[in-house]
C-alpha cells in the first residue's frame, strides 16, 4: 500500500505543478513567425528615367494629323520646347505651335499641338512677309522695315485689338534672328488674303509685312488658345540658323 500511496501521491504533484502553469502558458502563446515585406521602392512616375518617350514616338502620337509635318522638323520644335520648359519660360506648357516656312504658301503649315494628350489642335493656312518671297519664304530678317519673316524660337505675349482686330504679340528669344519681333510689330493677326479663295486666283497666299497671318475664320480661336506663354517655332531650311541656335 505504501507503493501506490506514493504513486498517487506523485501523480497529484505533477497534477498540481500543471495546474499551476497552466496560466503563464495562456498568456505567452507560441511566437509567431514574422510577415514576409512585400514593399518595394516607390517609383515617381515624374522622374525624367520614367515614361519617357523619344521624339520619335511622340511624333508617332499624334498620328495621322501630323503626317505632313517633317519629322525632323518637329524634333526641332520638341527639342526647344523642352530646353524653354526647363528654364521656366512657359507659362503655357500644354501648347506647342510650329510653322513650317519649308513649306509653300498655298499648303497647310501651321500646326498648334496640345503636348498633353497629343492632338493636333489646329492645321492652318498662314502667310509669310512680303519680302521673304512669293509661294516660299525663302529670306529672313530681324530688322524694321525689312517686311520679311524671322525665324526660331518665341513665346506668346498679350492678346490686343489693333489694326487687324483681335491679334497677339510675340517675343523673339534668339539673338539676331527674331528677339527685335516685338518691337518690329511682328504679331499674329487675322487677314482677308489669307484663304483658299485668293490661293485659287493667285496661287499662293497673300503676304504680310513680316507677321504670319491666319485665316479670319480661324484666327480668334487660334490666338486664344495659344496666347500667353506658350512656345512658337518658326522653321526653315537656313543653315546659319540651324549652325548657331542655341535652343534646336
Amino acid at each position: 500500500m505504501s507503493g501506490l500511496k506514493k504513486k498517487n501521491l506523485s501523480q497529484f504533484s505533477l497534477f498540481i505543478l500543471f495546474l499551476i502553469a497552466l496560466p503563464v502558458l495562456a498568456f505567452h502563446p507560441a511566437p509567431v513567425a514574422a510577415p514576409v515585406s512585400t514593399h518595394t521602392e516607390s517609383i515617381d512616375p515624374a522622374h525624367p528615367a520614367v515614361n519617357k518617350l523619344t521624339a520619335k514616338e511622340i511624333y508617332e502620337e499624334f498620328g495621322e494629323d501630323l503626317a505632313d509635318l517633317s519629322e525632323n522638323v518637329f524634333e526641332y520644335a520638341l527639342n526647344g520646347y523642352e530646353k524653354l520648359k526647363e528654364r521656366g519660360s512657359l507659362s503655357n506648357e500644354c501648347i506647342l505651335t510650329i510653322i513650317d516656312f519649308s513649306k509653300p504658301s498655298n499648303e497647310e503649315r501651321l500646326y498648334v499641338l496640345d503636348m498633353s494628350s497629343y492632338e493636333v489642335v489646329y492645321k492652318s493656312l498662314v502667310a509669310h512677309g512680303r519680302n521673304s518671297g512669293k509661294i516660299y519664304a525663302r529670306q529672313f530678317s530681324n530688322k524694321s522695315g525689312s517686311h520679311m519673316s524671322s525665324i526660331g524660337f518665341y513665346v506668346t505675349g498679350e492678346t490686343y485689338f489693333g489694326e487687324h482686330g483681335y491679334a497677339l504679340r510675340l517675343d523673339g528669344l534668339e539673338r539676331g534672328f527674331n528677339d527685335n519681333a516685338r518691337r518690329r510689330a511682328i504679331v499674329i493677326h487675322s487677314s482677308d488674303y489669307v484663304n483658299s479663295d485668293f490661293i485659287s486666283r493667285q496661287g499662293y497666299l497673300g503676304r504680310s509685312f513680316g507677321c504670319p497671318a491666319l485665316p479670319k475664320k480661324i484666327s480668334k480661336s487660334v490666338i486664344t488658345t495659344i496666347k500667353e506663354g506658350s512656345c512658337l517655332f518658326i522653321y526653315a531650311p537656313q543653315k546659319d540658323y540651324l549652325q548657331k541656335s542655341k535652343l534646336l
